[in-house]
């Protein structure tokens, strides 16, 4: 006995150790099978990481698992990605291992497939993407594959699909798709037990029909394998919370496949209807009562194949219905809804949607409409009635809708439109017939992008074929009051398709501040996420026609504002812009362009007789170009070239702005204690009183650049000094300026006054000698040198070489005397004046280099 229990211990021993070893001694064998039957299959690229064997996951049977596989699309969709899957796992008896090519296929009996994403795909020409096994030449029913499905369970675990037909432009995509079925696939004729949750969402030229609609099907289908037939036997299907039964079969053909299928509600109850809405924005319904049926039935019955799809009739029907959320104070109430979903023919060209009735009342607000959409799948042809009134602050007490803000005001409507969507997409609008209006008072709109709330008190829209026309829009916020009229070329285009809202407004107002149309600061400081600029709507492709009485911008307070904005690609285009500010006349044109990550400016200033205490006060730009201006009083003109970025809060960025500029200076006066620099002149150039500089019809021009301004050389005033200046600052206040003062001889002092007046020459009277000061340092602490020494030095030269000229002068004159006294003249006339002359010159310069020394 003890021997017999030594043997099973060793038998056991050593079928554990082949269990352990198996997967490595066979793990090469079952990547060479995987790889050869994949790409003997299919014209696409596949790849995954590895192929592992475990005989203890799904023990007695063994596991072959791909890990990662990939699978890319060759030729039309080159390198587009059909499927990736994580995993795939193979249930196999552990025979099947040992077989090779001789010994027949490897019999699969379970297929578990988790997290795959499949993309199907059609392009516009009709390529399909999956397309892609390999044509054969065997036409014989037997399969020579390496593999062999004799499936008894699969499993699709957290996946998702998507199809994409570029024709139709419809979208369908089922994610968080878990999908199971058991049965017997070995026998011709059986059954599948299916379970199937996922969230669906369809959409067609944009438009989305379902949006993450959860989705449950529990269903019994009977196989018949021979004739490739399944039929709905026992079977549920939950779309949301409505329930469904179905009816009929499925046929696979070699060219498509038939349909003949009918369906219908399990229950009678509006609160079906309600459970078809996402729980999204339906929140739960399960307290909510209702009153009246609700009825969805119909039948897809026919092929479907690559012309043709099913015949279909689908209704979904209410009448008298009402509902009633148990949190809110508002019912809505008699509910009417007739609408169906039919195709007569089989050409899906003529599939189209009929709502022949949807209304309903909440007090005593009634809202009606209807349509019928056709041409689905091409040029939708929509003809659409909307008629009634409602009270939009009902919406949110009668149903859960989750709002940014509560809404107010009253809507009426009376609308008929008709249009195909090729007449929008392509500007066609000829092509659309409106007719109708739709007015909306006191209706309260607010953001948090908003400082106040915009109380719109009225608009008054009316349709007309082609266009639309706002009658009138009247609103406030804050300060402000907006009366605005126009014409909206496309409104529809804008709803309905990805096209720009086009029209021509005029907009007036009595005071418009603009800062109630700016969002406040919270006055914390983010550094890692900066305060996003503003930015101009990029759909809005119109012209404005302004007209402000006061328009309060900052600490600017501007009159008569008037000039037209045209508004596209982000940009705003302002045209012959003009205001009254600063006593004076303002003039805009240029662009604002907030299409750039950093919002950019090009404008051109006109200014005429601003008061240049006021401007200066109160443009910290004037203060930075011209700081000298904080000294004047009186009146500016000025034209501006000024371009560069805008901060976020639309104000220009000092640092980056670039231009020239003009300027003229009218009726100016000079108050040098308001500035440094005057005093500091004064300092240094005692014969000048700055309080009577004449700047009066000063001109000068200036460049700024990199926060630099230079100016060129202009001309000022001093009774009879002319002053030159030129030179540049900073915007930080530094400067580097000379002031060269052409100085007439006479403030030099009385010993030169008195040796020009006994020159007695013209030319001596008139000598002006240049004195240039240099201004450094800054506005506020600035630093002034002249070389008024070497001045006075070249006066002296000056003086003495007329001097000089004039002796040599009269010396010639003696000369011919005593020539005419050697001659026959008088020679004791020449001695007195020769006594006379030399005298003088000889005082006159000793007085005056005399002076000099003790200077």
């Amino acid at each position: 006995m003890k021997k017999l229990f030594k043997i099973i211990g060793i038998s056991l021993l050593t079928v554990l150790i082949l269990l352990i070893a198996a997967p490595f001694l066979f793990q090469n064998q079952i990547k060479e099978s995987v790889k050869t039957f994949l790409n003997d299959s299919v014209n696409a690229q596949i790849d995954f990481e590895d192929v592992s064997l475990s005989l203890f996951s799904s023990f007695p049977q063994a596991n072959v698992t791909v890990q990662n596989l990939k699978i890319v699309n060759q030729q039309t969709f080159e390198g587009e990605t059909f499927a990736a899957v994580k995993s795939i796992s193979f249930d196999m008896s552990v025979k099947e291992l040992f077989k090779n090519e001789s010994e027949g296929p490897i019999v699969v009996n379970s297929i578990q497939i988790d997290e795959a994403i499949l993309t199907i795909k059609s392009d516009k020409y009709g390529n399909k993407n999956y397309d892609i096994a390999k044509e054969t030449e065997d036409t014989s029913t037997e399969s020579d594959t390496n593999f062999k499905l004799n499936i008894e369970d699969y499993a699709l675990r957290n996946s998702s699909v998507t199809y994409i037909d570029e024709t139709s432009n419809t979208v369908v995509n089922i994610s968080a798709l878990n999908h199971s079925g058991k049965g017997n696939f070995s026998t011709d004729l059986s059954e599948l037990n299916t379970t199937t949750e996922a969230l669906v969402s369809f959409s067609v030229d944009n438009t989305n029909y379902l949006n993450a609609n959860s989705i449950k099907l529990d269903a019994l289908i009977a196989l018949d394998l021979v004739k490739n037939k399944y039929t709905f036997k026992e079977n549920k299907f939950f779309i949301n919370q409505l329930a469904l039964e179905f009816d009929g079969f499925v046929k696979l053909l070699e060219d498509g496949s038939e349909l003949d299928i009918t369906f219908k509600n399990t229950g009678s109850t509006f609160k079906e209807f309600l459970a078809v809405i996402p729980e999204t924005y339906s929140n739960d319904i399960e307290g909510v009562t209702t009153t009246g049926g609700f009825k969805i039935d119909g039948f897809v019955k026919g092929l479907v194949t690559e012309t043709s799809i099913p015949k279909m009739d689908i209704k979904m029907v209410s009448n008298n219905a009402s509902f009633k959320y148990p949190s809110l104070p508002k019912s809505v109430e008699d509910i009417s809804i007739n609408a169906s979903i039919k195709n007569d023919s089989g050409n899906m060209d003529d599939t189209y949607v009929s709502i022949r009735d949807l209304q309903f009342r909440i007090d005593q607000d009634v809202f009606k409409s209807s349509a019928t959409l056709k041409n689905l799948t091409k040029n939708m042809l929509v003809d659409a009635t909307v008629d009634g009134t409602l009270n939009l602050a009902n919406i949110s007490k009668a149903y859960p809708v989750e709002l940014d803000t509560e809404l107010s005001g009253t809507l009426n409507a009376k609308l008929h439109t008709v249009f195909d969507m090729n007449a929008i997409e392509t500007n066609a609008y000829e092509r659309t017939q409106n007719n109708g209006t739709i007015a909306v008072s006191n209706f309260v709109f607010s953001s948090e992008e908003l400082v106040n709330p915009i109380h719109i008190s009225k608009v008054d829209v009316e349709f007309k074929p082609g266009l639309v026309m706002l009658q009138s829009f009247v609103a406030t916020t804050g300060k402000s009051d907006l009366a605005a009229t126009g014409t909206i070329y496309n409104l529809l285009g804008f709803l309905l398709s990805d096209k720009n809202l086009q029209g021509d407004f005029k907009l007036n107002s009595n005071i418009f501040a603009v800062s109630d149309f700016m969002a406040e600061s919270n006055g914390e400081s983010t550094e890692t996420e900066p305060t996003e600029s503003l930015k101009i709507p990029a759909f809005l492709e119109c012209t404005l026609t302004a007209d402000a009485k006061t328009v309060l911008y900052d600490n600017l307070t501007l009159e008569d504002v008037k000039g037209t904005v045209v508004l596209k690609d982000e940009k705003a285009t302002l045209k012959d812009m003009s205001s009254r500010i600063f006593d004076g006349n303002l003039t805009i044109n240029g662009t604002v362009d907030t299409q750039p990550d950093t919002p950019i400016f090009d404008l051109d200033l006109g200014v005429d007789r601003f008061d240049i205490s006021q401007s200066f006060n109160s443009l910290e730009l004037l203060q930075n170009i011209a700081p000298i201006a904080k000294a004047l009083q009186g009146k500016l003109n000025s034209t501006f070239k000024i371009s560069g970025d805008l901060s976020n809060d639309f104000t220009p960025d000092l640092n980056s702005i670039t231009g020239d500029a003009f300027a003229e200076l009218l009726t100016t006066k000079v108050e040098p204690k308001n500035a440094a620099v005057f005093n500091e002149l004064e300092g240094a150039l005692s014969f000048v009183d700055f309080d009577k500089l004449d700047l009066k019809d000063l001109k000068t021009k200036l460049d700024f650049k990199n926060g630099a301004v230079n100016v060129s050389p202009f001309d000022v005033s001093y009774e009879d000094i002319t002053i030159t200046v030129a030179g540049s600052h900073s915007f930080d206040k530094t400067m580097s300026y000379n002031a060269v003062f052409e100085v007439p001889a006479k403030y030099f002092g009385n010993e030169v006054n008195n040796l020009i007046a006994s020159i007695g020459d013209a030319e001596a009277e008139n000598l002006t000698v240049p004195v240039t000061a240099t201004i450094g340092g800054s506005y506020t602490s600035p630093k002034v040198s002249t070389d008024l020494t070497s001045g006075v030095s070249s006066l002296t030269k000056q003086l003495i070489a007329i001097q000089k000229q004039k002796l040599i002068n009269q010396g010639t004159d003696q000369i011919k005397d005593v020539l005419g006294g050697l001659l026959g003249g008088n020679s004791s006339k020449t001695d007195s004046t020769s006594t006379e002359t030399k005298n003088p010159v000889k005082d006159i310069l000793g007085s005056f280099l005399g002076g000099k020394k003790k200077d």
